[in-house]
């Protein structure tokens, strides 16, 4: 049997932070992840500035290519605002590998089916053994399941469905897109450029309004990628589009129990106006191993809701630039 301190399930930001963070207060901690690095992973890949100065990097030592937008164009209910200010685009596929790799934690490649209180500690699968647990897993983190479902009562109200895709393209515009509640959407969508000549689109909207609407995400889909093309964003229309679902933030949520903590998406903490998780599963996977190495108390219910105040303070900060 592996034993650890700690144990983080899942090595996505949320875990990759909290375990670079506990390895720097010396504390000996190994993550469990379900799939092998580099692996894909369905998100639009945006972060912020903030969550470079969380991880103590400049965008220039982030050694993959990263997309900068000192401008994004958004469209609410057709009216078109562009708006000042300095966002990035990555990969998940290489931001993920570098944050893990970063961490310099040992990486299992196993997923988990069942944890149990022992001895005043963690015995998953009858593998691995901890004092401290941290789920750090995604929606459907093992963690949250078995330890945190009954406290935590998700709402369907703050449940949102996504669709996108990422794929390698000549694009035709280098500039950032969002649309509001285009075409009866409840929700938003997406057109944003990465380095490399990768492109990231998709739409999201609340779970039960589609469902009470008539009409699935993937019909949204398909309005979506035509208008795509008809405004010559894109040349063709992307196939095999890939699906997730993922909680926006709520408010009163159980995160701690005894030594068992939960981060990220584990947690329900995408911003409400943009569904932006990056930097919440960040801060949230920093709180955690502070609390762990007995530094600060644990409460991601007070990081903000709102993505939008952040962009504008971000636009007041920088320099005019040609577009």
């Amino acid at each position: 049997m592996i034993r650890s301190d700690i144990i983080i399930v899942g090595g996505g930001p949320s875990g990759s932070a909290c375990a670079w963070q506990l390895r720097k207060s010396g504390l000996d901690v190994v993550i469990l992840e379900k799939k092998t690095f580099p692996r894909a992973k369905v998100c639009a890949g945006w972060i912020t500035p903030k969550v470079l100065d969380l991880l103590g990097i400049t965008p220039e030592e982030y050694p993959y290519l990263l997309m900068q937008f000192n401008r994004i164009h958004f469209y609410l209910f057709g009216i078109h605002v562009p708006i000042r200010t300095r966002q990035y685009a990555v990969r998940r596929y290489e931001f993920d590998e570098w944050m893990v790799s970063r961490s310099q934690v040992p990486v299992f490649t196993h997923t988990v089916k069942n944890i149990v209180k022992a001895n005043g500690g963690y015995v998953i699968d009858n593998k691995y053994r901890c004092k401290y647990l941290v789920g750090a897993g995604g929606t459907h983190c093992p963690v949250f399941k078995i330890f945190f479902s009954t406290s935590n009562q998700r709402t369907g109200k703050a449940l949102i469905t996504a669709i996108e895709k990422e794929y390698r393209c000549d694009y035709l515009d280098k500039e950032c897109h969002l649309w509001f509640f285009d075409n009866g959407l409840p929700g938003y969508a997406w057109y944003l450029p990465k380095g490399n000549n990768w492109l990231n689109i998709g739409i999201g909207g609340k779970f039960i309004k589609l469902k009470s609407s008539g009409k699935t995400i993937l019909d949204h889909w398909h309005k979506f990628t035509k208008k795509l093309e008809q405004r010559s964003l894109i040349k063709n229309i992307p196939e095999n589009p890939r699906g997730h679902q993922y909680y926006l933030h709520q408010k009163k949520q159980t995160t701690r129990q005894d030594n068992a903590f939960i981060i990220g998406d584990a947690v329900g903490m995408a911003t409400i106006d943009m569904g932006e998780g990056i930097h919440a599963a960040v801060v949230s996977g920093l709180m955690a191993a502070k609390a762990i190495a007995g530094k600060k108390g644990y409460n991601p219910d007070s990081l903000s809701k709102f993505s939008l105040p952040g962009i504008f303070r971000a636009g007041k900060k920088i320099e005019p630039r040609n577009p």
